[in-house]
């Protein structure tokens, strides 16, 4: 009835004998590379909701969808400006896509003006695209490094001239003839 099993031998591990068929089982490790690769993988953005209200400055290396109201400075590696969100302060980011309002000055080396975008501010960038539609009341200005704010190469307050669409409703988009001094 009862008998000695090998638990009680010299040598025999516990968990050998409560599962003698997995003990296969860890010997290929594939688990343990896979996870190993797990904390690679890109978290989120973080998203502020319509009704949230910031009063403050924002600051990740991450990235961050705003669809509330921010009043202050954001830098962030990914930026999206919803279409409800409105933003008071500096914007800086690797890259910055506005859908929504900003009220202030845009750093990033990507910047994009969607068709519901309302700018009210400077952008310094190295590369833009505005759409058709957007709505933007201020001057650009092309930089090599636009987010440590270092004049590096600025390209005067035209620089969206070579862009394709770079004209539309963008106030200011279009470079003048240099034809000397200007009257007006």
């Amino acid at each position: 009835m009862f008998s000695k099993s090998k638990i009680n031998e010299p040598g025999a591990k516990p968990e050998d004998t409560a599962k003698p068929a997995s003990s296969e089982a860890p010997r290929p490790s594939p688990a343990p590379d896979f996870k190993a690769s797990a904390p690679k993988a890109k978290p989120p953005a973080s998203v502020l909701s319509p009704d949230l209200h910031i009063t403050g400055n924002l600051k990740t290396t991450g990235d961050i969808q705003v669809e509330g109201t921010v009043e202050g400075d954001i830098r962030a590696h990914l930026l999206t400006i919803g279409e409800s969100a409105t933003i008071k302060g500096e914007v800086t980011a690797d890259d910055v896509v506005v859908n929504g309002r900003i009220v202030g000055r845009v750093r990033g080396l990507k910047v994009r003006l969607t068709a519901t975008a309302r700018v009210e501010g400077d952008i310094i960038h190295k590369t833009i695209a505005i759409e058709s539609g957007a709505h933007f009341e201020g001057s650009v200005q092309r930089q090599d490094d636009p987010l440590t704010g270092n004049k590096t190469k600025p390209q005067g307050a035209a620089g969206a001239g070579g862009q394709p669409g770079g004209g539309g409703q963008a106030g200011g988009a279009k470079p003048a003839p240099q034809r000397g001094p200007q009257n007006g």
